[in-house]
Formats: C-alpha cells, sequence, structure tokens
C-alpha cells in the first residue's frame, strides 16, 4: 500500500507560518465544479460545539473558522487572524496572562455582514453558559473576559498566567460562530436552534445548501470569501452514512466520490482496493488514540435514568471497575501488536499511552503492556480475590461476577477488535457480551438516546479521540471532575469514562500555570500515567488515521493536528 505518511510535527508557539497556495493556476472561483466526499459516520449536526464528534468537527470546518488553525505538520498558521501572537511581538502579556489578536482585514460572513469582535465575544458566553453543555468548553478555561481592542483587536484575558494561550478560537474544535444568527440560542435553548445548527453561516470557503442530518450536506462556494478565486470547487455533496468498505471503493475502485475519510480497515482490503489505480491511500499520524473506557459508574440499568451511569461523587461506583488490578489484568491480557497486525497495518502500532504524541509528553512508564501476558493476568486475579467460585467459568468476588458489556461503534475492523479482546478475557475468567451500533448514532449528540458514548450505558466501550494542535493542556482537562458527562449538561463532556480525584484535578490547573516547557511535559506525564495506573483508560493503538483521495484531486495537505479538511479551499482538480 502506498502510504503517504505525514509524520507529526512540533509547533514553537512563536512560530508563524504561512500557508501555501496549493495548485499554483490562476482561475474563477467553482472552476472545478463539483467535488464528492463520503465520511461513512455521518454527520448529526453541523454546530461542532454541540457535539464532540469527529465527524460533526470536520463537516463545520468547511463553513465555520478559528483564528488559527493547524497544518500537516502540526504547525499553528494564522487563519481569520493577521498573525500568531506571542511574547515577542507583543500580542501576548509578558506576565501570560493575556492575549490579543488582530483580526484580517476585509473578513466577512457568507452573508456578507461584517465579521467583529463581536463574534468572538458572543462565542465564549455561547460555550461557557453554564446550562449550554458545551462540547468544546475545556478550550474556554480560565478566561475571564473575551474584549473588543481598537478596530480589529481581540483581548483575552486569563485569571491567571496561562503558558500556551492559544485554545479558544483556535483549530476545528472552538470556532467562531455568528453573534447575529446565534444570539437567541444561549444555554438550553441551544439544542433547540435547528435551523442555525443545521446551517451555521461562517466565514469558510463553503455555504451550506442543503443539511439532512445524518444522511447527506450540500454545501456551493462561498461568494463572499475572502480569497479570490478560491475555492476551485463550485459545490460539494458531504455523503454520510454507510460503511468503512464501501467508503474505501468509492474512491479507490468506482471513482464515484473524490475523498473517504477513517478508511479504519484491514490492511490487505486497502491495498486491493488501491490497485485498481484510481486513488491513493493516505495516512497523517497525530494523537489519535484507540482505546478502551472502562466505566467508572454502574450502569446497571435497573437504577432508572437518574442514576444509571451518573456520577455521585464515589456513591455509585462501578461493582468491579473502580479496582485497578481488574482493570490492569484486563490490560495484560490483550496482545495490542496482533490487534494492529489484524486491524491496522502500517496505520497503527501499539501503544500504553492515551497521550502519545509529541514526544516531549509521551511518558515511557507505562510500556509494559506492550507484552502480553495471559499468565500474569491470572496471577492478579487470584490475588485481588476474584476467583471462580462454582465452576462457571467466570470469576467472582463477594457475589459480583466479572461479566462485562463491551460496546463499540459498528466497523469492521472494530468488530475484529472486540472478538480478539473477548476471547483473551475469556482465557483469564471474564465474560464479556459484545454490542455495536451504528456510528451516526454512537457518536451523535442526542442527549434522548440510550445509545451515545456519552450517556456510556454499558461497562466497556471502545473508540478513537485525539486532540487538535499540539499542546495537550486543554485535552488533559478532558478528564477533570467538572467534565463528566451528566444528566444537567444534556450528557455533554469529554471525561466519558467518569474518572475523578483532586489529585488530578491538581495537576490540570498547575499545568495551566507552569510556562517552562520541559516541565509541561512532566506534568502531561504524570496526568497521563495517572489516568494509565487507573486503569479507567485502556489504550490499544497508536492510529494513523488512514484515508483516500482520487489521483485526480490535489492539494490536499491531510493534518491530524486539526479537521482533515483544514485547507479545502485550496483543493483543485488536475487537469489531464
Amino acid at each position: 500500500m502506498k502510504l503517504r505518511t505525514l509524520l507529526m510535527g512540533a509547533v514553537a508557539t512563536s512560530a508563524v507560518a504561512t500557508v501555501a497556495v496549493a495548485d499554483g493556476h490562476a482561475g474563477e472561483r467553482g472552476r472545478d465544479g463539483q467535488l464528492n466526499i463520503i465520511y461513512w459516520q455521518a454527520p448529526s449536526t453541523l454546530n461542532p460545539f454541540l457535539s464532540g464528534g469527529t465527524k460533526e468537527n470536520e463537516a463545520a470546518s468547511l463553513v465555520l473558522e478559528s483564528l488559527a488553525r493547524f497544518n500537516e505538520n502540526g504547525e499553528m498558521v494564522p487563519w481569520l487572524a493577521e498573525s500568531i501572537p506571542t511574547v515577542e511581538n507583543g500580542g501576548v502579556a509578558e506576565d501570560l496572562t493575556s492575549i490579543t489578536w488582530t483580526l484580517k482585514e476585509g473578513v466577512v460572513w457568507s452573508d456578507g455582514s461584517a465579521f467583529t469582535a463581536d463574534d468572538l465575544i458572543f462565542t465564549h458566553e455561547y460555550c461557557t453558559h453554564p446550562e449550554s453543555g458545551c462540547a468544546s468548553v475545556s478550550y474556554f478555561d480560565g478566561i475571564t473576559s473575551v474584549e473588543a481592542e481598537g478596530e480589529r483587536g481581540v483581548k483575552i484575558t486569563f485569571d491567571a498566567p496561562k503558558p500556551f494561550p492559544y485554545t479558544a478560537f483556535v483549530g476545528a474544535e472552538a470556532p467562531i460562530l455568528q453573534k447575529a444568527q446565534f444570539q437567541e440560542c444561549l444555554g438550553a435553548r441551544a439544542p433547540e436552534c435547528t435551523d442555525a445548527n443545521f446551517g451555521p453561516i461562517g466565514t469558510g470557503p463553503f455555504v451550506v445548501s442543503e443539511f439532512r442530518p445524518n444522511d447527506v450536506i450540500t454545501y456551493v462556494a462561498n461568494e463572499n470569501y475572502r480569497e479570490e478565486g478560491k475555492p476551485a470547487f463550485a459545490s460539494i455533496t458531504f455523503k454520510g452514512g454507510g460503511d468503512a468498505v464501501a467508503a474505501a471503493r468509492s474512491v479507490l475502485e468506482t471513482g464515484e466520490f473524490d475523498y473517504a475519510w477513517n478508511l479504519q480497515l484491514a490492511p490487505d482490503v486497502l491495498d486491493r482496493m488501491e490497485a485498481a489505480g484510481k486513488g491513493t491511500v493516505v495516512a497523517a499520524y497525530g494523537t489519535s488514540v484507540e482505546r478502551l473506557h472502562l466505566n467508572q459508574t454502574n450502569p446497571d440499568p435497573a437504577l432508572g435514568p437518574d442514576m444509571r451511569s451518573v456520577f455521585m461523587n464515589g456513591e455509585n461506583a462501578h461493582p468491579f471497575l473502580t479496582d485497578p488490578k481488574v482493570g490492569q489484568a484486563l490490560s495484560m491480557a490483550i496482545d495490542r501488536q496482533l490487534i494492529v497486525d489484524v486491524g491496522y497495518g502500517a496505520g497503527g502500532q501499539p501503544t500504553c499511552n492515551v497521550l502519545p504524541a509529541p514526544e516531549l509528553y509521551a511518558s515511557t512508564a507505562n510500556d509494559g503492556c506492550l507484552v502480553q501476558d495471559i499468565e500474569g493476568a491470572n496471577a492478579l486475579l487470584d490475588e485481588a480475590g476474584w476467583v471462580d467460585s462454582n465452576g462457571n467459568g467466570i470469576r467472582d468476588k463477594d457475589g459480583v461476577e466479572l461479566s462485562v458489556l463491551y460496546q463499540t461503534s459498528t466497523n469492521a475492523v472494530r468488530q475484529d477488535t472486540q472478538a480478539l479482546i473477548k476471547d483473551w478475557w475469556r482465557q483469564i475468567g471474564v465474560e464479556t457480551e459484545l454490542r455495536n451500533v451504528d456510528a451516526s448514532v454512537f457518536f451523535g449528540g442526542d442527549p434522548g438516546s440510550p445509545d451515545t458514548f456519552q450517556k456510556f450505558y454499558a461497562d466497556i466501550e471502545m473508540y478513537t479521540n485525539n486532540f487538535a494542535g499540539v499542546d495537550p493542556e486543554a485535552y488533559m482537562a478532558n478528564w477533570l471532575c467538572s467534565d463528566i458527562p451528566t444528566p444537567a449538561t444534556q450528557w455533554q463532556g469529554s471525561n466519558i469514562q467518569r474518572f475523578c480525584t483532586p489529585e488530578y484535578d491538581e495537576l490540570v490547573e498547575k499545568m495551566s500555570v507552569t510556562a517552562n516547557l520541559e516541565e509541561r511535559g512532566e506534568l502531561a506525564k504524570q496526568m497521563n500515567d495517572m489516568i494509565m495506573q487507573s486503569y479507567s483508560i485502556i489504550p490499544l493503538v497508536h492510529r494513523g488515521n488512514p484515508s483516500a483521495h482520487a489521483n485526480s484531486l490535489g492539494g490536499v495537505k491531510m493534518s491530524d493536528w486539526d479537521s482533515e479538511l483544514w485547507n479545502i479551499a485550496d483543493w483543485y482538480r488536475i487537469k489531464n
């Protein structure tokens, strides 16, 4: 397989990179006609603040933009801002308590209205509203005010020195909303604003023409886009749903689509498809980790909706997954290299960390998980008092059996992984029931659905997550006690497994006021290790996200640090 791997790139916060014109050909906007994209996980909304799902962030990134983005090398590049503020250029205060951005001149919303500081001020208010359940609220942590400064300045002030102030309004997960469109959608009303959530007005290269949730999105070129001659495509059909096999085939074999995302397929399958000669498989490595989340709360249906999988300060703990020795045994039983060989090939490598990169932040303290140890796992459970007292093949203790419901999204590679893990856990006396849920539902943001990964109505669930950009401060803040999904937050929040300890919260706070890069690296490793050694998360594979594009599609610079579609304004059709 001709994987064109785009390796991880470190970024200096003072670096200012520029975005090159991809095709070098002058021409009229829309000159290359139709572009067809397929994401087999269909977006359920185009408001990324109302869903933690990657598919929503990606689909929205064609329309909604940020002050800065991260390119294919992980370098921060100015987007709606003129440049990247730093201490050296005066944009970041010497005491690190504020950052001032200068908006790019002449930017307008797709409806022709002016893009101003008021839109940023409003977006901050929208996401931090206590009743909003904003999925990206951690990107706004520590902000005391967002204020207009001069004609095009926006000053963000923090409650303490902010060593890495590039979180709010940076990357695909923290874009800017138009105040005029969303001002009546604050707090609990946010999910009710269907027209705005399904058709946001943006500054990006495309405008939503039609959105059918969990199905198809149609975009047209933004006639008010700030760069002349861009985008090259007049319209986009963004098809959602189906499965990864069909998506890959539609680009690599039939040529029906130009770009297919997240092709988590067996390596030999992609090899055969690519041999047809119509498309190319590409992969970008960043921070994506396929992992198991072990529910720290009790998901028993008998508890009812007010208590099932609801964190209650330790009063509703899981019957056995809060025992680190059980989690450790589950981890020891897994052969991560075999999972890579069977399901990922060159697009994956075994990992023992939830934070695998950049190198500065990657711990080596947990590398023992790289070697499968069934015998050791059995001995550990024996030592902890988990024995098969009735000879039914399932370990038990105090009347509780080691029996788990293990769920994930519907995906061939994930179902293969589930089958492997079920067998390994059987060998250590753990009974496993497997369940898979349609990806559009599992990763959707519907607070009324019982099947979302945020609700976590299971013992263990598996999926991949990562973070945009290269600094992990906001990402590691996902496991604050305050970020646990609950009914009060409409099940939004990033602390999916309901991990909570004051010691971890203190490390997050300490990192938020630490400027020295080496010290930040050590703090991130400590946080990673605390989560790993709690065994509330069991990492499996450091994923290089594979996608595919038609050989006739130029300008693609795949990034795993931002939306894959971050530079879609530069895509073009290669002429024969």
